[in-house]
Protein backbone atom coordinates (compact mmCIF):
# COMPACT_ATOMS: atom_id res chain seq x y z
CA UNK A 1 0.00 0.00 0.00
CA UNK A 2 1.44 3.30 -0.90
CA UNK A 3 0.92 5.66 1.61
CA UNK A 4 1.84 8.81 -0.58
CA UNK A 5 -0.83 7.66 -3.17
CA UNK A 6 -2.99 6.47 -0.48
CA UNK A 7 -3.88 9.81 1.08
CA UNK A 8 -3.84 11.93 -1.74
CA UNK A 9 -6.46 9.65 -3.33
CA UNK A 10 -8.43 10.03 -0.04
CA UNK A 11 -7.96 13.36 0.27
CA UNK A 12 -9.53 13.54 -4.01
CA UNK A 13 -12.30 11.71 -2.52
CA UNK A 14 -13.06 14.03 0.39
CA UNK A 15 -12.89 16.99 -1.83
CA UNK A 16 -15.33 15.20 -3.63
CA UNK A 17 -17.62 14.73 -0.44
CA UNK A 18 -17.31 18.35 1.08
CA UNK A 19 -15.76 17.03 4.19
CA UNK A 20 -13.31 19.26 6.23
CA UNK A 21 -9.56 18.63 5.45
CA UNK A 22 -9.08 17.89 9.21
CA UNK A 23 -12.25 15.21 8.97
CA UNK A 24 -10.11 13.82 5.96
CA UNK A 25 -6.72 13.30 8.38
CA UNK A 26 -8.80 11.60 11.52
CA UNK A 27 -10.51 8.85 8.68
CA UNK A 28 -7.22 8.45 7.15
CA UNK A 29 -5.53 7.96 10.82
CA UNK A 30 -8.27 5.76 11.77
CA UNK A 31 -7.78 3.75 8.92
CA UNK A 32 -3.83 3.20 9.15
CA UNK A 33 -4.63 2.67 12.77
CA UNK A 34 -6.74 -0.05 11.69
CA UNK A 35 -4.20 -1.82 8.52
CA UNK A 36 -1.03 -1.40 11.69
CA UNK A 37 -3.56 -3.45 14.13
CA UNK A 38 -4.41 -6.04 11.30
CA UNK A 39 -0.70 -6.33 10.26
CA UNK A 40 1.34 -6.00 12.75
CA UNK A 41 -0.70 -5.59 15.93
CA UNK A 42 -2.03 -8.22 18.90
CA UNK A 43 -6.03 -8.74 19.10
CA UNK A 44 -7.29 -6.38 21.98
CA UNK A 45 -5.09 -3.59 21.19
CA UNK A 46 -5.74 -0.08 20.61
CA UNK A 47 -3.72 1.17 18.35
CA UNK A 48 -3.63 5.21 17.14
CA UNK A 49 -2.02 6.89 14.25
CA UNK A 50 -0.63 9.92 13.87
CA UNK A 51 0.01 11.71 10.82
CA UNK A 52 1.35 14.71 9.87
CA UNK A 53 -0.47 16.89 7.21
CA UNK A 54 2.49 18.38 6.29
CA UNK A 55 4.86 15.83 5.79
CA UNK A 56 2.57 12.63 5.79
CA UNK A 57 5.20 11.25 8.47
CA UNK A 58 3.65 8.47 10.14
CA UNK A 59 3.67 7.56 13.92
CA UNK A 60 2.00 4.75 15.74
CA UNK A 61 1.06 4.30 19.66
CA UNK A 62 -0.86 1.28 22.19
CA UNK A 63 -2.98 3.53 23.99
CA UNK A 64 -3.52 1.87 28.10
CA UNK A 65 -6.25 2.67 30.61
CA UNK A 66 -4.28 3.23 34.08
CA UNK A 67 -5.92 1.38 36.35
CA UNK A 68 -4.81 -0.35 40.07
CA UNK A 69 -6.15 -3.53 42.16
CA UNK A 70 -9.29 -2.03 43.10
CA UNK A 71 -10.04 -1.48 39.89
CA UNK A 72 -9.87 -5.10 38.38
CA UNK A 73 -12.23 -8.10 38.79
CA UNK A 74 -11.30 -10.42 40.67
CA UNK A 75 -11.80 -14.24 39.21
CA UNK A 76 -14.97 -14.67 41.72
CA UNK A 77 -16.63 -11.63 40.77
CA UNK A 78 -15.96 -13.01 36.93
CA UNK A 79 -17.05 -16.08 37.47
CA UNK A 80 -20.30 -14.41 39.56
CA UNK A 81 -21.24 -12.08 36.71
CA UNK A 82 -20.72 -14.74 34.56
CA UNK A 83 -23.37 -16.63 36.36
CA UNK A 84 -25.64 -13.41 37.11
CA UNK A 85 -24.73 -14.56 40.75
CA UNK A 86 -24.11 -12.21 43.79
CA UNK A 87 -25.54 -8.31 44.41
CA UNK A 88 -22.91 -6.32 43.03
CA UNK A 89 -22.56 -2.75 44.15
CA UNK A 90 -22.17 0.16 41.21
CA UNK A 91 -18.37 0.22 42.23
CA UNK A 92 -17.97 -3.29 41.43
CA UNK A 93 -19.71 -3.34 38.08
CA UNK A 94 -17.76 -0.48 37.11
CA UNK A 95 -14.88 -2.52 37.26
CA UNK A 96 -12.47 -4.20 34.47
CA UNK A 97 -11.37 -7.34 33.30
CA UNK A 98 -7.65 -6.91 33.24
CA UNK A 99 -6.46 -7.60 29.85
CA UNK A 100 -2.54 -6.45 29.45
CA UNK A 101 -3.17 -4.97 25.89
CA UNK A 102 -5.83 -3.11 27.42
CA UNK A 103 -4.74 -2.23 30.62
CA UNK A 104 -1.44 -0.92 32.57
CA UNK A 105 -0.46 -0.64 36.89
CA UNK A 106 -0.17 2.03 37.96
CA UNK A 107 3.17 1.00 39.15
CA UNK A 108 4.26 0.20 35.30
CA UNK A 109 2.61 3.31 34.34
CA UNK A 110 4.66 5.49 36.46
CA UNK A 111 8.05 4.07 34.89
CA UNK A 112 6.43 5.57 31.63
CA UNK A 113 4.97 9.14 33.20
CA UNK A 114 5.71 9.21 36.65
CA UNK A 115 2.66 11.76 37.31
CA UNK A 116 0.15 9.51 35.57
CA UNK A 117 -3.14 9.12 37.17
CA UNK A 118 -5.54 6.24 37.95
CA UNK A 119 -8.26 6.22 35.25
CA UNK A 120 -5.87 8.11 32.43
CA UNK A 121 -4.98 7.00 28.90
CA UNK A 122 -1.19 6.44 28.68
CA UNK A 123 -0.04 6.14 25.20
CA UNK A 124 3.01 3.51 24.63
CA UNK A 125 5.14 4.39 21.27
CA UNK A 126 5.16 1.87 18.58
CA UNK A 127 8.09 1.01 15.73
CA UNK A 128 6.88 3.16 12.47
CA UNK A 129 5.74 0.96 9.44
CA UNK A 130 5.03 2.26 6.32
CA UNK A 131 4.70 -0.97 4.54
CA UNK A 132 1.03 -2.66 4.66
CA UNK A 133 -0.25 -6.20 2.78
CA UNK A 134 -3.36 -6.42 0.86
CA UNK A 135 -5.67 -7.42 3.81
CA UNK A 136 -4.64 -4.59 6.06
CA UNK A 137 -5.01 -2.50 2.91
CA UNK A 138 -8.53 -3.91 2.39
CA UNK A 139 -9.32 -3.42 6.10
CA UNK A 140 -8.47 0.01 5.85
CA UNK A 141 -10.51 0.73 2.85
CA UNK A 142 -13.41 -0.49 4.60
CA UNK A 143 -12.50 1.92 7.44
CA UNK A 144 -12.77 4.29 5.38
CA UNK A 145 -15.52 3.92 3.00
CA UNK A 146 -17.70 3.45 6.61
CA UNK A 147 -16.30 6.32 8.44
CA UNK A 148 -16.97 8.77 4.87
CA UNK A 149 -20.30 7.67 5.29
CA UNK A 150 -20.96 8.33 8.88
CA UNK A 151 -19.45 11.60 8.03
CA UNK A 152 -22.01 12.46 5.09
CA UNK A 153 -24.94 11.05 7.52
CA UNK A 154 -24.02 13.75 10.08
CA UNK A 155 -23.42 16.60 7.48
CA UNK A 156 -26.76 15.73 5.99
CA UNK A 157 -28.35 15.64 9.44
CA UNK A 158 -26.96 18.80 10.96
CA UNK A 159 -27.47 21.38 7.68
CA UNK A 160 -31.09 19.87 6.94
CA UNK A 161 -31.95 19.97 11.01
CA UNK A 162 -31.12 23.62 10.35
CA UNK A 163 -33.75 23.73 7.06
CA UNK A 164 -35.98 22.28 8.75
CA UNK A 165 -39.08 24.53 8.94
CA UNK A 166 -37.51 25.95 4.94
CA UNK A 167 -37.85 25.92 1.63
CA UNK A 168 -35.67 23.50 -0.39
CA UNK A 169 -35.90 23.14 -4.28
CA UNK A 170 -35.14 19.93 -5.53
CA UNK A 171 -36.05 17.76 -8.84
CA UNK A 172 -37.73 14.79 -8.74
CA UNK A 173 -35.62 11.63 -9.05
CA UNK A 174 -38.06 8.57 -9.13
CA UNK A 175 -41.42 7.33 -7.87
CA UNK A 176 -41.95 4.55 -5.78
CA UNK A 177 -45.64 3.19 -4.69
CA UNK A 178 -47.04 6.20 -3.16
CA UNK A 179 -43.45 7.95 -2.23
CA UNK A 180 -42.12 10.97 -3.86
CA UNK A 181 -38.17 11.07 -4.07
CA UNK A 182 -36.78 14.45 -4.59
CA UNK A 183 -33.06 14.87 -5.03
CA UNK A 184 -31.75 17.96 -3.35
CA UNK A 185 -28.11 17.87 -4.16
CA UNK A 186 -26.27 15.93 -1.16
CA UNK A 187 -29.46 13.61 -0.40
CA UNK A 188 -32.55 12.80 -1.53
CA UNK A 189 -36.01 14.31 -0.05
CA UNK A 190 -38.94 11.69 0.44
CA UNK A 191 -42.12 13.61 -0.32
CA UNK A 192 -44.80 11.27 1.26
CA UNK A 193 -48.41 10.77 0.23
CA UNK A 194 -50.12 12.23 2.83
CA UNK A 195 -47.81 15.69 2.23
CA UNK A 196 -48.63 15.61 -1.48
CA UNK A 197 -50.44 17.51 -2.98
CA UNK A 198 -54.24 16.03 -3.93
CA UNK A 199 -54.15 17.75 -7.03
CA UNK A 200 -50.42 17.58 -8.18
CA UNK A 201 -48.59 14.19 -10.24
CA UNK A 202 -44.83 14.31 -10.25
CA UNK A 203 -42.74 13.39 -13.12
CA UNK A 204 -39.08 12.04 -13.44
CA UNK A 205 -37.03 15.56 -13.18
CA UNK A 206 -39.76 17.93 -12.71
CA UNK A 207 -38.68 20.71 -10.61
CA UNK A 208 -40.07 21.86 -7.52
CA UNK A 209 -40.10 23.65 -3.70
CA UNK A 210 -41.10 21.60 -1.05
CA UNK A 211 -40.99 22.45 2.80
CA UNK A 212 -38.97 20.40 5.22
CA UNK A 213 -41.23 19.04 7.62
CA UNK A 214 -38.84 16.86 9.65
CA UNK A 215 -35.31 15.14 9.62
CA UNK A 216 -35.79 11.63 10.68
CA UNK A 217 -32.52 9.35 11.98
CA UNK A 218 -32.92 6.13 10.92
CA UNK A 219 -30.18 3.14 11.04
CA UNK A 220 -29.41 3.99 7.10
CA UNK A 221 -29.07 7.53 7.86
CA UNK A 222 -31.38 10.65 7.87
CA UNK A 223 -34.22 10.65 5.88
CA UNK A 224 -35.29 14.12 4.70
CA UNK A 225 -39.19 14.34 5.41
CA UNK A 226 -41.19 16.85 2.56
CA UNK A 227 -44.57 18.55 2.42
CA UNK A 228 -46.63 20.18 -1.01
CA UNK A 229 -49.35 19.92 1.90
CA UNK A 230 -48.24 22.28 4.82
CA UNK A 231 -49.64 25.76 5.29
CA UNK A 232 -46.26 27.22 5.67
CA UNK A 233 -45.07 26.25 2.46
CA UNK A 234 -47.39 29.24 1.78
CA UNK A 235 -45.48 31.68 4.10
CA UNK A 236 -42.26 30.44 3.25
CA UNK A 237 -43.11 31.08 -1.02
CA UNK A 238 -44.09 34.76 0.09
CA UNK A 239 -41.24 35.13 2.14
CA UNK A 240 -39.31 34.24 -0.98
CA UNK A 241 -41.34 36.40 -3.24
CA UNK A 242 -41.99 39.76 -1.15
CA UNK A 243 -38.65 41.22 0.47
CA UNK A 244 -41.34 42.96 3.10
CA UNK A 245 -42.47 39.74 4.35
CA UNK A 246 -39.31 38.38 4.36
CA UNK A 247 -37.65 41.39 6.19
CA UNK A 248 -40.69 41.22 8.70
CA UNK A 249 -42.40 44.57 7.95
CA UNK A 250 -44.98 42.70 6.25
CA UNK A 251 -46.37 39.78 8.51
CA UNK A 252 -48.58 36.42 7.50
CA UNK A 253 -50.88 36.47 10.85
CA UNK A 254 -52.71 33.64 9.88
CA UNK A 255 -53.08 31.06 7.10
CA UNK A 256 -55.61 28.09 6.65
CA UNK A 257 -55.44 25.90 3.96
CA UNK A 258 -56.94 23.24 1.68
CA UNK A 259 -54.06 21.84 -0.71
CA UNK A 260 -54.60 22.07 -3.98
CA UNK A 261 -57.79 23.93 -4.11
CA UNK A 262 -57.69 27.46 -1.76
CA UNK A 263 -55.96 29.20 0.78
CA UNK A 264 -56.51 32.20 2.73
CA UNK A 265 -53.92 34.45 4.80
CA UNK A 266 -54.41 37.38 6.55
CA UNK A 267 -51.80 40.24 6.53
CA UNK A 268 -50.23 42.64 8.70
CA UNK A 269 -48.28 45.91 8.89
CA UNK A 270 -47.52 48.44 12.24
CA UNK A 271 -46.09 50.60 9.54
CA UNK A 272 -49.19 52.81 8.40
CA UNK A 273 -46.93 53.53 5.00
CA UNK A 274 -46.83 49.86 4.08
CA UNK A 275 -50.09 48.26 2.23
CA UNK A 276 -49.73 44.62 3.72
CA UNK A 277 -52.21 43.14 1.24
CA UNK A 278 -50.78 45.24 -1.53
CA UNK A 279 -46.95 44.15 -0.89
CA UNK A 280 -48.00 40.25 -0.96
CA UNK A 281 -50.07 40.56 -3.92
CA UNK A 282 -47.51 43.06 -5.72
CA UNK A 283 -47.91 45.23 -9.25
CA UNK A 284 -50.08 43.23 -10.81
CA UNK A 285 -50.80 40.46 -8.65
CA UNK A 286 -47.08 39.49 -9.71
CA UNK A 287 -45.92 38.42 -6.50
CA UNK A 288 -49.32 36.23 -5.69
CA UNK A 289 -49.44 34.96 -9.13
CA UNK A 290 -46.28 33.31 -9.07
CA UNK A 291 -46.87 32.02 -5.50
CA UNK A 292 -50.12 30.60 -7.01
CA UNK A 293 -47.88 28.75 -10.29
CA UNK A 294 -45.76 27.31 -7.83
CA UNK A 295 -48.38 25.61 -5.76
CA UNK A 296 -50.13 24.31 -9.37
CA UNK A 297 -53.40 26.87 -9.76
CA UNK A 298 -54.07 27.05 -6.19
CA UNK A 299 -56.61 30.24 -5.16
CA UNK A 300 -55.13 32.69 -2.71
CA UNK A 301 -57.17 35.03 -0.67
CA UNK A 302 -54.80 37.69 0.67
CA UNK A 303 -57.14 39.76 3.41
CA UNK A 304 -56.22 42.14 6.04
CA UNK A 305 -56.04 40.93 9.47
CA UNK A 306 -57.36 42.87 12.31
CA UNK A 307 -56.99 42.59 16.14
CA UNK A 308 -61.09 43.54 15.85
CA UNK A 309 -62.37 40.17 16.27
CA UNK A 310 -65.24 41.29 13.71
CA UNK A 311 -63.68 43.28 11.39
CA UNK A 312 -61.35 40.10 10.83
CA UNK A 313 -64.18 37.84 10.70
CA UNK A 314 -65.64 40.37 7.92
CA UNK A 315 -62.44 40.06 6.51
CA UNK A 316 -61.95 36.52 6.21
CA UNK A 317 -65.05 36.07 4.28
CA UNK A 318 -63.88 37.82 1.50
CA UNK A 319 -64.89 38.30 -1.45
CA UNK A 320 -68.60 38.22 -0.04
CA UNK A 321 -69.36 41.45 1.79
CA UNK A 322 -70.65 41.51 5.20
CA UNK A 323 -73.14 43.66 6.87
CA UNK A 324 -72.97 42.70 10.49
CA UNK A 325 -71.05 40.28 12.59
CA UNK A 326 -72.18 38.89 15.94
CA UNK A 327 -70.11 37.35 18.53
CA UNK A 328 -71.29 35.56 21.58
CA UNK A 329 -69.48 33.96 24.47
CA UNK A 330 -69.14 30.48 23.28
CA UNK A 331 -67.02 31.72 20.96
CA UNK A 332 -69.33 31.37 17.79
CA UNK A 333 -69.94 34.53 15.27
CA UNK A 334 -73.18 35.16 13.28
CA UNK A 335 -72.61 36.62 10.48
CA UNK A 336 -75.12 38.49 8.10
CA UNK A 337 -74.35 39.03 4.27
CA UNK A 338 -76.95 40.42 1.57
CA UNK A 339 -78.78 37.70 0.06
CA UNK A 340 -77.19 38.19 -3.31
CA UNK A 341 -73.75 37.66 -1.40
CA UNK A 342 -75.26 34.39 0.89
CA UNK A 343 -73.80 31.55 -1.53
CA UNK A 344 -70.44 33.86 -2.40
CA UNK A 345 -70.01 33.92 1.74
CA UNK A 346 -69.94 30.10 2.50
CA UNK A 347 -68.38 29.00 -1.13
CA UNK A 348 -68.81 26.28 -2.95
CA UNK A 349 -69.57 22.87 -0.48
CA UNK A 350 -69.05 25.31 2.31
CA UNK A 351 -65.01 25.88 1.51
CA UNK A 352 -65.62 29.82 1.88
CA UNK A 353 -66.78 29.53 5.59
CA UNK A 354 -64.79 27.14 6.59
CA UNK A 355 -61.42 28.52 5.84
CA UNK A 356 -62.60 32.24 7.53
CA UNK A 357 -62.75 29.59 10.82
CA UNK A 358 -59.78 28.31 10.40
CA UNK A 359 -58.63 31.71 9.60
CA UNK A 360 -59.89 33.66 13.03
CA UNK A 361 -60.40 30.59 15.19
CA UNK A 362 -64.27 31.78 15.16
CA UNK A 363 -67.23 29.23 14.67
CA UNK A 364 -69.00 31.45 11.99
CA UNK A 365 -72.50 31.13 10.98
CA UNK A 366 -73.84 32.77 7.84
CA UNK A 367 -77.42 34.13 7.23
CA UNK A 368 -78.55 36.34 4.69
CA UNK A 369 -80.31 39.46 4.89
CA UNK A 370 -82.78 40.08 2.00
CA UNK A 371 -83.85 43.44 0.39
CA UNK A 372 -87.25 43.53 2.73
CA UNK A 373 -84.70 42.92 6.01
CA UNK A 374 -85.86 39.47 6.00
CA UNK A 375 -83.38 36.92 7.83
CA UNK A 376 -82.93 33.97 4.80
CA UNK A 377 -81.05 31.39 6.41
CA UNK A 378 -78.88 29.10 4.13
CA UNK A 379 -80.14 25.18 3.31
CA UNK A 380 -77.51 23.80 4.77
CA UNK A 381 -75.86 25.73 8.51
CA UNK A 382 -71.96 25.38 7.72
CA UNK A 383 -70.17 25.22 11.25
Amino acid sequence: MDLKNFTSAITQLAEEKDIPKKKVLEIVEVAIASAYKKEYGEKGQIIKATMDAKTGELSFCQSKLVVDESMILTEEEIEELKQGKGNKKEEDIKKVKFNPERHLLIEDAKKIKADVMLGEEIEIPLPTQTSFGRIAAQTAKQVILQKIKEVERESVLDEYKNKQGEIVSGSVQRVEGFNVFVDLGKTLGTLPKDEQNPRESYRIGQRIKCYVLRVDETSKGPVIVLSRTNPNLIVKLFELEAPEVSSGSVQIKAISREPGSRSKIAVYSKAEEIDPIGSVVGQKGTRVTAVISEVNGEKIDVIEYSEDPSKFIANALSPAKVLEVDLTDDGRAVVTVPEDQLSLAIGKDGQNVRLAAKLTGWKIDVKGLSSDNTIVDPEEEIK
